[in-house]
Order: structure tokens, then C-alpha cells, then sequence
């Protein structure tokens, strides 16, 4: 195996639990602009707006516009009422995924530089990260509002890289999604490790995973 000096890792469903995240977020948003359902109503709509955001992937004005028209709302409640509300309550729900303080101490007691490369807005996710005192496990942290670049653009990559100021072909990259984090890192010159969560691997993809994992903690026997 090459020397791996570095490590480049996703937020949301790698080091960040999403699915938890959301999920708590949706049960506060109904509880709150729903309180009107009943019990059963209202997990219902939770569900319904978990199906709907889809991991996460979908355009936030189109999602939170979806939502001001599709939900049993008392009294109407506007895309712009929804986004506020996301804004301030969101990060405030998020939970770290299981093993993550582990193997993020496990990689810089082994001398690993270590990085973040996330998607997503500036305050959110800045957000997130202090609330699970991630901070501090990184060299560099590249959020995609913040350079107008997204994942999986290779150049966001490159541009972590340039930061940690190491080489593509000694940096491994550690995410959840097929193309924003293995497909997008490998045209970037790294190698991916895949974390299975809730995306089917893309057989079309012209990039193959180095690594397959189901839980971080499997970093240890890989590293």
C-alpha cells in the first residue's frame, strides 16, 4: 500500500449522522407549525417530508417551496416562513455518527493531516461543525458556498489538497455518496474510501471505491 499522509472526509452522513439530523429536525418543525395533527397525522407528515428531501439532495427553495403546498397547514405558512425556520433550528438538531470522535482522534494520534470537504450553506454548515466540536480534528475545512465551488467538482478537491498542502496520490477521501464524494475525489487523483449509508453504488460510474466501508471505525484496519 502507498503512504497515506492525509485524509479528506464528508460531513453530512460520513462524520455528521444526517439521517438522525433530519429526522429529529422534521419531528421539532411539525410539532411546532403542525401542532394541530394528531399524533399519527403528524408522524405521517414527518415521514412524508423525509421521503420527500431526499437525503438531502434536493434544491432547498424548491423543497421548502414543495412543503408551503403540500402540507396540512392550519393557517399557510410560506417557502420563506420554512427556509427561516431551517436556518435557525436545523444545525441545532445535528448528532455525531457513530464512531466519528473515535476515528478522528484514532487518525491524528497516527499523525494524519486531516481535512473537511462539504457541500452546503456557509452558516449551516459552519453550524454543524462547532455543535459537534469537529473543529479542532482539522488542518482545513473547504464548505462549497464559501468558495463557489460544489462537490464533485474536482477543483473543490484540489483545492483542499492545496490547503492541507499534500498530494493527491498520498490522500484518501472518506464519504457516503458515489459521485459527490468517490466519483468527484478520484477525478481529483485520490483514492475513495465509500461509506454505506443510503445510496446505491452507480455501476456506471467510471471511478471505483479503493475501500468499502459500514462503519468508520473500519478506517482503523484499513490505515
Amino acid at each position: 500500500m502507498k503512504e497515506v499522509q492525509a485524509l479528506l472526509f464528508d460531513l453530512d452522513n460520513t462524520l455528521m449522522d444526517r439521517d438522525y439530523t433530519f429526522r429529529s429536525f422534521s419531528t421539532q418543525f411539525v410539532q411546532d407549525l403542525l401542532g394541530h395533527l394528531e399524533p399519527e397525522a403528524a408522524g405521517q407528515v414527518v415521514e412524508e417530508m423525509i421521503l420527500r428531501d431526499a437525503d438531502g439532495y434536493r434544491d432547498k427553495d424548491g423543497f421548502f417551496e414543495e412543503l408551503s403546498q403540500v402540507l396540512p397547514w392550519q393557517t399557510p405558512v410560506t417557502a420563506a416562513d420554512i427556509r427561516a425556520y431551517y436556518d435557525e433550528k436545523y444545525a441545532g438538531h445535528g448528532a455525531m455518527m457513530k464512531h466519528a470522535e473515535t476515528i478522528l482522534n484514532y487518525c491524528r494520534d497516527r499523525g494524519y493531516i486531516l481535512g473537511l470537504v462539504t457541500n452546503g450553506k456557509k452558516d449551516i454548515q459552519h453550524a454543524k461543525i462547532d455543535l459537534l466540536s469537529l473543529r479542532h480534528h482539522f488542518k482545513d475545512i473547504v464548505i462549497s458556498a464559501e468558495v463557489g465551488i460544489s462537490k464533485p467538482d474536482p477543483e473543490i478537491y484540489q483545492l483542499a489538497l492545496e490547503r492541507l498542502g499534500v498530494d493527491a496520490s498520498h490522500t484518501l477521501f472518506i464519504g457516503d455518496h458515489p459521485v459527490n464524494d468517490i466519483w468527484g475525489a478520484g477525478k481529483a487523483g485520490m483514492e475513495g474510501i465509500w461509506l454505506r449509508r443510503n445510496h446505491v453504488w452507480d455501476d456506471h460510474l467510471d471511478i471505483r471505491p479503493w475501500k468499502i466501508i459500514n462503519e468508520l471505525d473500519e478506517l482503523k484496519e484499513i490505515l
